[in-house]
């Protein structure tokens, strides 16, 4: 017994110190941005050595990464995104028009979360940073994967096109929409209020999957 308490005093320790090189790179990157935050900094800024940073998380793009994961999340606990409540609620959606408000509101949440930190991140680009790139680019993967799950409950109830070139065209207007330089150019810099960005977004994704307003390009 005494071991197992042994074990499980460690994997909470370890938990709590991982937590922290976090919480800390995420005032980091939210005060000097990507370039100003580096192991040797989030080490001394956490009250741990640079190794047990690579230890507990990982180089400075697992960091960022993780600080990203945790954001988006709002935790750190090992659920996947897509079985949380809120994104439940988008899936099971009986219409467009119930779907849109749930996906919009999801999206907020995320917003509130996460926008900041992809303000920092991408505020200037990449800039030829290939770690940046690549953590930028995995990011926008991840985030695609999500709008082709959530339009799955939809797509079951026929309400949206099975055709691989319909349902990519969908794909990519709800992958548009729901992006963070929509969010981050209407709120925080045309000054619209989250409530008004909620209730625009909820149309325009209704739209999406009701093939109103946009109309898939044709070919040639």
């Amino acid at each position: 017994m005494a071991r197992q308490y042994d074990a499980s005093s460690r994997q909470e320790a370890a938990r709590a110190t991982r937590r922290r090189i976090i919480a800390a790179a995420g005032d980091l990157l939210l005060e000097g941005g990507y370039a100003g935050m580096t192991v040797a900094g989030l080490a001394h800024e956490a009250g741990v050595s640079p190794q047990t940073v690579y230890n507990a998380v990982g180089g400075k793009a697992e960091v960022v990464k993780a600080v990203y994961d945790t954001m988006l999340a709002g935790d750190d606990d090992p659920v996947p995104m897509s079985d949380r409540p809120a994104f439940v609620a988008v899936q099971d959606a009986e219409d467009a028009v119930a779907w849109g408000a749930a996906y919009a509101a999801w999206t907020l949440s995320i917003m509130r979360r996460v926008g900041p930190l992809l303000g920092v991140l991408l505020d200037h680009g990449p800039g030829g940073d290939p770690v940046l790139e690549e953590l930028v680019a995995a990011m926008s993967t991840e985030r695609r994967i999500g709008n082709d799950n959530a339009l799955r409950g939809l797509t079951a109830r026929g309400l949206v096109p099975k055709g691989q070139r319909e349902r990519k065209h969908v794909v990519d207007v709800v992958w548009l929409l729901t992006g963070p330089e929509i969010y981050d150019r209407l709120v925080v810099h045309a000054g619209w209020s989250e409530r008004s960005y909620e209730g625009w977004l909820a149309a325009q994704l209704e739209a999406a999957v009701t093939g109103l307003g946009i109309r898939s390009p044709s070919r040639g």
